[in-house]
């Protein structure tokens, strides 16, 4: 269904950069020839980049969607068997389903990954209506765990996104969850990202997100402005300005016990640290 489009597009626009996002089993050497074959296709109906999906929350098949994701040894495995015939660059989307992220980030750049893509959606299941007692989005009264992004996720995702730009600082990362103006892409930039992407936003823009997109450069040509005197004049000029400031808990700075305000100092019957207390 997409091989046509994809030619149609590139037809369309030939100076603009097109990726196409694949997705197949893992479970054999048949799968692993499937992936090679979308590859191929894609790559001759003109995409000028691969997206490897290891990331969707929906598929049941333990060697398909974020299956792959959970697994270092099939996001190298898959990764490599589509390295060994793509001729563009190929990104490896990742599921945030995942304690360290990093290691699955790693195994995927050990098969030969060009950047990764993270976050896909968290998974998750409707709310029940307290009144009903049905879950507010279903099915003959069932639910299944699915996909959660949007505004959401964004304080999620880019914890995501820096547990992997710390891991791989001099590596290409493309940032996902939660962004509908510049201001959220920028959190991804200055953690590492060279490139953001956008769904939740776009599908609530007449389904396609020509106004996301012109907010996005519209933001971005007023932040370069707002920074004219730094030199800056491109995303690259302060990619990953901020990433190195996350770090851990026990390196956090404490205050001091006379500094610390706890926010019970208004309530009644609250006694402050005696001066033998502060010290």
């Amino acid at each position: 269904w997409w091989l046509p489009r994809i030619r149609r597009i590139k037809e369309a626009f030939p100076d603009r950069i097109l990726i196409a996002s694949i997705m197949a089993g893992s479970g054999n050497d048949k799968e692993l020839q499937n992936w090679q074959r979308l590859a191929r296709d894609c790559q001759d109906a003109g995409a000028d980049g691969l997206e490897l999906n290891f990331s969707c929350p929906h598929m049941d098949r333990r060697d398909m969607g974020s299956n792959i994701g959970r697994d270092e040894g099939l996001c190298s495995v898959v990764t490599e068997a589509v390295k060994e015939v793509a001729s563009v660059p190929v990104w490896c989307k990742l599921t945030p389903a995942t304690a360290q992220i990093e290691v699955e980030a790693g195994a995927c750049f050990r098969g030969g990954a060009d950047a990764i893509v993270s976050s896909n959606t968290f998974p998750s299941i409707p709310l029940i209506d307290p009144e009903t007692l049905e879950f507010e989005i279903n099915v003959d009264g069932y639910v299944s765990s699915g996909g959660l992004g949007g505004p959401a996720i964004l304080p999620l995702s880019l914890a995501k996104m820096g547990q992997m730009t710390r891991a791989f600082p001099d590596r290409s990362f493309s940032g996902i969850g939660g962004i509908s103006d510049f201001s959220q892409a920028l959190s991804y930039i200055l953690l590492g990202c060279g490139t953001v992407q956008v769904c939740t936003a776009a599908m609530l823009d007449q389904a396609v997100g020509p106004g996301v997109i012109k907010r996005l450069l519209t933001g971005l040509d007023a932040f370069l402005e707002r920074h004219a005197g730094r030199g800056w004049t491109a995303v690259e000029d302060f990619r990953g300005l901020r990433r190195d400031r996350i770090v851990s808990q026990s390196d956090i700075r404490r205050p001091d016990a006379a500094d610390y305000h706890s926010g019970y100092e208004a309530a009644e019957g609250y006694a402050p640290p005696t001066a033998v207390e502060r010290q």
